[in-house]
């Protein structure tokens, strides 16, 4: 089977990537919420950097169609879908300026033969920055200014019939509704059970969770997410304990490497800082084997 990402415990195999290409050159910063580090024709090379990192870990990578389609946001290819062992689920963005989103990952996912398990439509919000796998069959999913109760309840009906069932844990307000802050913003996996975590936003349901299923959980340096806006916590695993980050934050890398973590990093300020969204915004994997 050449599809399925829910196991933590592999690595990552197949990865759907797309580059910012002429949508996010175009792209009014105020409208899009980015910061006053972006930069097009910087982030387009960072962007590059991080590819040839993803590539060379041995993961093939499906290059999404960058095209002048006005979908800025859509080089953070992990938001609008996601992949199951069963197959895609394609989502409904929070975001308004994302709705035109998940039409291109439901074209990509025929082109790539994985099949559509279902979608969410109306007034129903999922963006899969807010899910994160507890274990294979349970999807953790954070509710909050993307993702609502609406959204959830699709996405646990869509799932049940194969095996998977949905818990939800309730986000904090932090910085407001215009910023990101996924569930995805607080715990990065980095293995089948061991994640880097911002505890004091994290839900603490979800905490308690964790810590019961035996996770060990990383606390990042609260000084290095704050001055990268959670960016800092935004890590990649290419495998177990095989990690990639935005460079510039020395402490959160020495501590998943003190866990026996193996981290590589890129320069992300004029992409990843200033556009709010990490190298696991960045990926949308759909095989880890």
């Amino acid at each position: 089977m050449r599809f399925g990402a829910e196991d933590r415990s592999k690595p990552l195999a197949r990865v759907i990537m797309r580059a910012p290409g002429p949508a996010m050159a175009k792209a009014d910063p105020e409208d899009w919420h980015y910061g006053p580090g972006f930069d097009p024709a910087q982030a387009e090379a960072q962007h590059a950097t991080l590819a040839r990192i993803v590539a060379e870990s041995g993961a093939e990578v499906h290059w999404l169609p960058s095209v002048d389609d006005g979908l800025s946001d859509a080089v953070f290819v992990q938001d609008p879908s996601f992949v199951t062992r069963a197959g895609a689920v394609i989502l409904n963005m929070g975001k308004a300026l994302r709705r035109g989103e998940p039409d291109l990952h439901a074209a990509f996912y025929a082109e790539l033969g994985v099949p559509v398990i279902g979608r969410l439509t109306g007034a129903a919000t999922v963006e899969s920055g807010d899910c994160f796998w507890l274990d294979p069959a349970v999807l953790a999913v954070g509710r909050g200014v993307r993702t609502n109760q609406a959204g959830i309840a699709a996405l646990a009906e869509i799932l049940r019939p194969h095996g998977i069932s949905v818990q939800a844990y309730d986000l904090p307000w932090w910085t407001g509704p215009e910023a990101c802050l996924h569930l995805m913003s607080l715990v990065s996996p980095l293995g089948s059970k061991m994640a880097l975590i911002h505890a004091p936003l994290l839900p603490y349901a979800l905490w308690a969770d964790m810590t019961a299923r035996g996770w060990t959980l990383l606390h990042a340096p609260e000084d290095e997410f704050m001055a990268s806006n959670g960016l800092s916590l935004n890590v990649l695993a290419l495998g177990p304990q095989d990690a990639v980050m935005v460079d510039g934050f020395p402490k959160t890398r020495a501590l998943m490497e003190d866990a026996g973590c193996r981290v590589q990093v890129f320069a992300g300020d004029a992409l990843c800082i200033a556009c709010e969204g990490g190298p696991t915004c960045l990926t949308r994997p759909v095989l880890r084997a």
